[in-house]
């Protein structure tokens, strides 16, 4: 016990004195602490009465902003993610699996949040782990949002074709302005850029809640596509043929539910900061994402079989009002989405390169307009080629899913790590050797999921392998549309 409490005054003195002038202005002083309930100097319902002065959203607000958050494009490639796995008991198997961990991670995330007065994910990482591990930090989440950038493209350029060789036939490529690339290059320089400029994105709250009606709109379309289609599915596959199939749906899982980015804003605007608050909202919303992702995988599995592509929705009808009305809505949501995660990644980049430059607020601020133009401007170009480039999601995915592993295993794995060995730096209590040992589990076991993932997908590309998701929705071949444009 005497152990226990020099280590958490420790604590307090040694956080009452620190000051990170670098990344952030305000001085953590013992007051703040004992305010949060560090060191047990408080418990946890006067910390709750004291954080319930200041108001926030409530935990139902909560739950719908985490499910917002997880729901997205890993909908359209569930179902393929079923049949590279081996059928539906193993996807589900790893599913549960994983859920497990992604859970563990969201509460690990709210209590060093709520320890160490956070509001963003990278700002826990730097004030658990340190400056090396928060500029690792950052560079993920550039990257992921790049990927997600390029996901979201390329699904842009699959709605089109969808849609053109439905309403026109399967020679409207020769058309150069139906094809694919045009309309990406379209789309993204008329809708999608005017708003990846702003400084700020609050225009975008309202157009973003319109996501979740549209993941649930999706959800029932393939449910009902199930019963009244005419699709005739080639059969279900009962087991995997390798591990490696296996893992192949590992990144598609992570991609699909990694909220943990978001998580940290969503619990630092909660009125009851509580973790039993924040660990009921996780829970609603996981099960609730779960069932929507299931309903979605099995269904969308079972009608198509192993014909099932990358991209679920390239295989309906857009003839069909329900179908189209499902293609529009999911690009709607795409096109509100891509500028948040533009922001996102700006922001990442910009405080890299602030970093990298040792600049201060003040250097920061000076040419602040010039960087967010020239980031903006490169970011935008370079997704949108890629994404002419990649023949389907499924490659951007895996590759991005990987990343994906990494906020849900690795970063939530050091985040407990660093707390319990604070916390007991002479591993006197048996809890704490429990902690430790589930941190380095998670982190090696993100360690492993990033790396084969990311190796495997690599391969996997150069070799032409994921071309076999692709649905030629365009007969006409690529010599005649060449000839045809000039």
């Amino acid at each position: 016990y005497l152990i226990k409490v020099r280590a958490n005054l420790s604590i307090v003195e040694m956080s009452a004195s620190q000051v990170v002038p670098e990344y952030d202005v305000k001085f953590i002083t013992t007051d703040s602490l004992e305010a949060q309930g560090i060191g047990n100097v408080q418990d946890e319902s006067s910390t709750s009465s004291s954080s319930n002065d200041a108001k926030g959203s409530s935990w139902i607000s909560a739950v719908f902003l985490i499910i917002n958050a997880a729901l997205g494009a890993g909908l359209l490639n569930f179902p393929h993610a079923f049949d590279q796995a081996g059928g539906i008991a193993v996807a589900l198997s790893v599913q549960a699996v994983l859920l497990l961990f992604v859970v563990g991670a969201l509460l690990v995330l709210a209590y060093c949040a709520r320890q160490h007065d956070c509001a963003t994910y990278q700002e826990v990482v730097l004030r658990v782990c340190g400056p090396r591990f928060w500029s690792c930090c950052s560079l993920a989440v550039a990257l992921y949002c790049y990927g997600t950038c390029i996901t979201f493209l390329v699904i842009v350029g699959d709605f089109s074709d969808r849609i053109f060789a439905s309403l026109y036939g399967p020679s409207y490529c020769i058309h150069w302005f139906m094809h694919r690339d045009f309309i990406i290059v379209t789309t993204s320089i008329v809708l999608i850029l005017p708003m990846c400029f702003s400084r700020k994105i609050d225009f975008l709250k309202y157009p973003s809640m319109f996501g979740v009606l549209a993941a649930l709109y999706l959800v029932l379309l393939v449910v009902v596509q199930y019963f009244v289609g005419d699709s005739k599915s080639p059969g279900t596959r009962s087991s995997p043929n390798t591990l490696e199939d296996v893992l192949t749906a590992v990144p598609v899982v992570c991609f699909g539910y990694q909220c943990h980015v978001s998580s940290v804003p969503i619990y630092s605007c909660l009125e009851d900061r509580r973790l039993s608050t924040f660990a009921k909202a996780v829970l609603s919303a996981t099960l609730l994402t779960a069932l929507l992702y299931t309903v979605a995988g099995v269904f969308g599995y079972l009608t198509f079989g192993q014909g099932v592509a990358s991209d679920i929705l390239e295989l309906y009808d857009a003839r069909q009002p329900l179908v189209l009305v499902g293609i529009l809505a999911m690009a709607l949501k795409i096109i509100t989405t891509y500028p948040i995660l533009i922001f996102c990644g700006r922001t990442a980049v910009d405080d890299l390169y602030g970093q990298f430059r040792s600049l201060d607020e003040d250097a920061k601020r000076k040419r602040e307009l010039f960087r967010r133009i020239a980031i903006v401007s490169i970011w935008f170009c370079t997704t949108v080629v890629l994404a002419c480039l990649v023949p389907n999601i499924s490659i951007v995915i895996r590759m991005i899913g990987s990343l994906a592993a990494a906020f849900i295993f690795v970063f939530p794995g050091l985040c407990l790590l660093f707390v319990s060995v604070k916390l007991d730096s002479y591993y006197y209590f048996a809890k704490t050797k429990w902690k430790l040992a589930t941190a380095v589990l998670c982190v090696a076991l993100g360690m492993f999921v990033f790396g084969q993932v990311l190796t495997m997908s690599v391969m996997d590309a150069a070799s032409g392998h994921e071309r076999a998701a692709d649905v030629q929705l365009c007969t006409v071949p690529k010599l005649a549309r060449l000839y045809s444009y000039f």
